[in-house]
């Protein structure tokens, strides 16, 4: 089963670091060293101070962001902040050690599969409690995505939206034309997909399987259901089997590559992939990767389009991820300053120069609006369709909750189990809801 860079590398951090995740202790949110014993929110120091920031990312990251901290200090010349990176399956084994050693960096970059896992452990300070960070000027729907139980505990740096990425250039040398992907029904992209396959004698696939928690969270949405509630799995398993009797029905029909090709294919680099090498037309995405797959399939015309609805995209299911969020330690000697930096990198329009979409679309939309002139191609098509979706933006979901950071590997592995047969739709959607809400249990006992 083909999975996205950003889902293999998913995979492979959660199989990686989970163990050490388990063994985090409840550290304490109650009142870190630069608050007032009585919870008041803590002052900024006077004094010379030193904080580590942390972060993941590929190699043009580092320096971007290396710029923007050194910004942010000559702003505030009292305030050292000193690196550290990795790439994204080092980070989060790193990050773990650190916690669960009490050496936890005071500005850490989260990801929303380890966020309440973090918090809930007592790792990550409440922001609200800050009188330096300012959230105004983000969405409250995308700022809820931040929140584990109701307390900020990141602040979302970007947004993305989910759609397909259509390469335009296959289609044109196939003779085809997209249907109306603003009233396209599941069965629409089904037939279009196998026609693609067919037209091209099974020499270009058509599309690729649904293959992460961000796309079932809103197949749940779609059918008027939520993936967690109440922090435990929501989902039902008549729902869930539909997610993955469509892969199989893709698979089965030529739309989709052989399960083989599939499982050949699980965990390669972007550029190696179906889509990337010009055989496969269509591909699910966050559309905040329109510049990378343009870099790895050599220039093609990638045009983003939404999914596919039953009802021409009436009800509100859509919602804007978080690319990823700012976190402050619990155990940060400075918190005020933590949050001040937070700020700068968030909602400073200097900042926001330096970084452009680095990390994505802005959250802060002042922000998003000052560095549009300035975009890449790809990353002004990116930051048009995010904009546009926001018309089919409905309530925030919630967050994975503890215990759920390995949604995305469980998803892989069942997805390939129901490819291969191995399992009917309703037998892994039954045995993925037990395991996934075992794990949620497991962790919140």
């Amino acid at each position: 089963m083909r999975l996205t860079t950003s889902s293999a590398r998913r995979v492979t951090a959660a199989a990686a670091s989970i163990t050490v995740l388990a063994g985090l202790t409840a550290c304490g949110t109650g009142n870190a060293p630069g608050a007032g014993s009585d919870g008041t929110a803590p002052e900024l120091s006077e004094d010379q101070v030193t904080l580590r920031a942390t972060w993941w990312g590929g190699d043009s990251r580092h320096p971007l962001t290396q710029e923007a901290i050194d910004a942010f200090e000559e702003k505030h010349p009292n305030i050292d902040v000193v690196g550290e990176f990795a790439d994204w399956a080092g980070y989060w084994d790193k990050l773990a050690t650190q916690t669960a050693g009490g050496n936890a960096p005071d500005v850490m970059q989260m990801d929303e599969l380890y966020l309440a896992s973090y918090a809930d452990r007592g790792a990550l300070y409440d922001l609200e409690r800050t009188a330096q960070l300012d959230s105004a000027g983000l969405d409250p729907k995308v700022l809820d995505l931040g929140r584990s139980e109701g307390t900020l505990y990141g602040m979302p740096i970007s947004t993305t939206a989910f759609g397909i990425l259509v390469n335009q250039d296959l289609l044109d040398e196939l003779g085809l034309s997209l249907p109306d992907t603003s009233t396209w029904t599941w069965a629409d992209l089904s037939d279009f997909a196998a026609e693609i396959s067919e037209k091209s004698d099974g020499e270009v696939f058509g599309i690729s399987a649904l293959n992460n928690g961000y796309s079932l969270q809103l197949w749940a949405r779609q059918n008027d259901e939520s993936l967690f509630r109440d922090g435990g799995v929501s989902i039902s398993p008549e729902t869930l089997a539909g997610y993955f009797q469509q892969a199989l029905d893709w698979t089965a029909s030529g739309a989709a590559a052989p399960a083989s090709r599939q499982a050949e294919l699980a965990g390669v680099g972007l550029d190696q992939t179906d889509f990337s090498t010009g055989k496969q037309a269509m591909a699910f995405s966050q559309i905040t990767q329109i510049p990378a797959y343009e870099a790895a399939t050599g220039g093609a015309t990638l045009e983003p389009v939404k999914i596919p609805s039953e009802d021409a995209n009436e009800a509100k299911y859509s919602y804007l991820k978080p690319g990823m969020y700012w976190s402050v330690s619990s155990t940060s000697e400075h918190p005020a300053e933590a949050a001040l930096f937070v700020d700068f990198m968030v909602n400073d329009p200097e900042a926001g120069a330096i970084l452009g979409a680095d990390r994505g679309i802005p959250s802060n939309g002042a922000v998003r609006d000052s560095i549009l002139d300035g975009l890449a191609p790809g990353e002004k098509r990116a930051a048009d369709f995010v904009a546009a979706e926001e018309e089919y933006i409905g309530e925030a979901p919630e967050i994975t909750p503890n215990g759920g950071s390995e949604l995305d590997t469980l998803i892989a592995r069942y997805l390939q189990d129901v490819l291969f047969e191995s399992q009917t739709p309703e037998e892994a959607a039954e045995a993925f809801i037990a395991e996934l809400d075992s794990s949620i249990q497991s962790a919140n006992q």
